[in-house]
């Protein structure tokens, strides 16, 4: 994509401050080189900057959704083996540009995207949100990321599987630090490890706890001697308890917690990144596209225990951030999180979440999830307000007339 970087003023919008909880009303945002440059009440002196009159409109910081999968272009999963990466590839430029459209100009990839197509978004070669990744989160032999079933009349083991860029099958202490070493040599930002069953996996019962103490210990060392950190596909309160006390940070999932875990996690400083809206996807719409009764059975599970897990930790205090983990044809249903969420949350805290407490688990406080000075230009011209109603954030991207990553307007509506 051709870049249209420039200096810019936003003038006389109405700044939604997710920190504050506020909105300031005839602020003006300049941007330059990509960042923001200068925040004012009422208007700055132009110069040689373009001025974008956005009075009466809400100007927000860019979403972060913080659990995807850009190359699970299919909700059942075992179908990906038919399918070549190149194809792939396209395909995952055009659920990029939908997540982009509907405002979020960042990801978190937890499982399947590598270093190459997170360059390509970066140069500009594809049109999308800027990308954090895991590479191929780590399973047990049989674990949530073990795709093999249970009997295969072929020869080789799981690393050879046609999914393997999917996840990758680790098994004991040295196994588990090769394997978080060697996607960290391919340039993973974080480590995604499988905790515990699933509901897409066809052979793991969803309570089942996976990989030892001394295992996740391991992986955890192993990033954090890198600088980064560890992610954890969790939902049972065994499974979770376990991550957290071995050093996890991020519990994706959560949903058969109870209150003791959740106050585990406020101790340990883990975050919390619910992906509420797959199940109710999956429960609308999983048959359609293949899932089979197994999962389904899975799915209604952890989507009754979705919300209270939410309540538990936010009366705990555990740092909630904010994931989707669509599959596939479901990936349009991304900001329905919203509305979900919003049957127990004030629309200020999914916000929060999407914004700035993302933001910290990306370890980007300042340059992500907030218009401060020094913060990329990820700008969001929004008819109506969110803090009274998100469906302003519905609609793929209908009411954000305007759409701003990095200085680059990728969507300019505006009359």
């Amino acid at each position: 994509m051709e870049s249209t970087r420039m200096n810019i003023v936003f003038e006389g919008g109405r700044l939604l401050d997710p920190r504050s909880g506020t909105i300031r009303d005839n602020t003006s945002v300049r941007v330059e080189d990509g960042r923001v440059k200068e925040v004012s009440q009422g208007t700055l002196a132009a110069g040689t900057a373009q001025v974008i009159d956005v009075a009466g409109k809400i100007v927000m910081p860019g979403l972060i959704d913080c659990h995807v999968h850009v190359f699970l272009t299919e909700v059942n999963l075992r179908s990906l083996d038919q399918i070549p990466l190149t194809k792939l590839t396209a395909r995952a430029s055009v659920l990029m540009r939908g997540m982009i459209m509907r405002g979020f100009t960042t990801v978190r990839d937890t499982g399947g995207a590598d270093a190459g197509i997170r360059e390509a978004v970066a140069e500009g070669s594809l049109l999308g949100p800027r990308l954090f990744i895991s590479g191929a989160p780590i399973s047990q032999t049989g674990g949530h990321g073990d795709h093999r079933r249970p009997v295969e009349n072929r020869l080789g083991c799981a690393c050879c599987s046609a999914l393997s860029f999917t996840s990758r099958v680790a098994d004991g202490v040295p196994d588990v630090i090769k394997a978080v070493r060697d996607e960290l040599r391919k340039g993973a930002d974080h480590i995604k490890i499988m905790c515990s069953g699933g509901v897409a996996s066809q052979n793991d019962p969803l309570e089942s706890v996976q990989y030892r103490m001394d295992e996740i210990e391991a992986a955890c060392e192993e990033a954090n001697r890198w600088g980064r950190y560890v992610a954890a596909h969790a939902y049972s309160i065994d499974a979770v308890k376990r991550a957290v006390r071995g050093g996890v940070r991020t519990i994706e999932h959560g949903n058969l917690i109870d209150e003791e875990t959740a106050k585990l996690m406020a101790e340990k400083g883990a975050f919390l990144v619910p992906t509420l809206v797959t199940y109710d996807s999956m429960r609308r719409r999983g048959r359609d596209f293949g899932m089979t009764e197994y999962s389904l059975a899975k799915n209604a599970k952890v989507l009754e225990g979705g919300l209270r897990s939410l309540e538990l930790c936010r009366r705990a205090g555990v740092q909630i951030g904010f994931g989707t983990d669509l599959l596939g044809q479901l990936q349009n249903d991304e900001s329905r999180e919203f509305l979900i969420r919003g049957q127990i949350e004030k629309p200020i805290d999914t916000i929060r979440s999407a914004t700035i407490v993302n933001a910290q688990i990306l370890r980007q406080e300042g340059k992500l999830g907030e218009l401060v000075p020094g913060a990329w230009a990820d700008v969001l011209v929004v008819d109506g307000n969110p803090l009274n109603d998100v469906n302003v954030l519905q609609d793929q991207g209908a009411h954000m007339p305007l759409i701003m990553k990095e200085g680059d307007i990728v969507k300019n509506a505006l009359a």
